[in-house]
């Protein structure tokens, strides 16, 4: 306990975030219930999933489904995304737990302060402008090169799951901000443009959009609900 309260007051404290709430540093968690190792990076990213200046997701990989659990929450699609920022990244493979700052930069995450530095050396500029309501996205500036606007629903709650099989038999895991859907709004190449928001498939979940330069590149502009 004393480990865990240690490494939540030191990722609530941690520097270099963004500003406000309108510019969020995104967080992405590539996790499995079905990994050992990942609990503790769980337990890292929840702590900075509260903070109005970060964007935290969670997103659950399919590779240890056949390995003696089935993660619920796994989908292809986030294993595929990970794929792309270990191209992007330069990786010639993909593992879990990896933790991705603004699209620019990836640790394990399972220990608190090289996490809380390396978030604090990964900052962005604030980029374009970006809003939405239910209706649609709406983005003007200007852009290097062409961006995808991703709108991501998340499930903000504390989930609690029993784990009845493989690495992590016999434990509960904590989960927040775990990722149900990830879409591809449309390619932004600068100047203002709108794009329309498809209907939720599941009640209760929380909005976020961001926009990300390339595949698996940096991410230029963020913000949520």
């Amino acid at each position: 306990m004393f480990r865990t309260l240690t490494a939540a007051t030191l990722l609530l404290a941690a520097p270099g975030l963004a500003a406000d709430a309108a510019h969020p540093t995104v967080i992405e968690l590539f996790q499995s219930q079905g990994c050992s190792s990942c609990p503790p990076a769980n337990v890292n990213v929840n702590a900075l999933a509260d903070r109005p200046d970060v964007l935290a997701l969670s997103f659950a990989v399919t590779y240890w489904d056949g390995l003696g659990w089935k993660d619920g929450f796994a989908k292809p699609q986030f294993t595929d995304r990970q794929w792309d920022y270990a191209r992007a990244l330069h990786h010639d493979q993909v593992w879990t737990p990896q933790v991705i700052i603004n699209g620019r930069a990836d640790i394990t995450g399972t220990r608190a302060a090289p996490l809380a530095d390396l978030i604090a050396k990964s900052g962005r500029d604030t980029g374009p402008a970006l809003s939405f309501n239910a209706n649609s996205v709406q983005i003007s500036g200007t852009a290097a090169t062409p961006a995808t606007v991703w709108l991501v629903r998340y499930d903000p709650r504390s989930v609690a799951v029993a784990i009845k099989a493989g690495e992590n038999a016999g434990r509960t895991l904590p989960h927040k901000n775990i990722v149900h859907e990830l879409i591809n709004l449309g390619q932004w190449r600068g100047s203002s443009a709108q794009f329309p928001v498809p209907a939720a498939k599941t009640a209760g979940l929380a909005t976020a959009v961001f926009a990300q330069a390339g595949i698996g590149g940096p991410i230029i502009a963020a913000t949520r609900g």
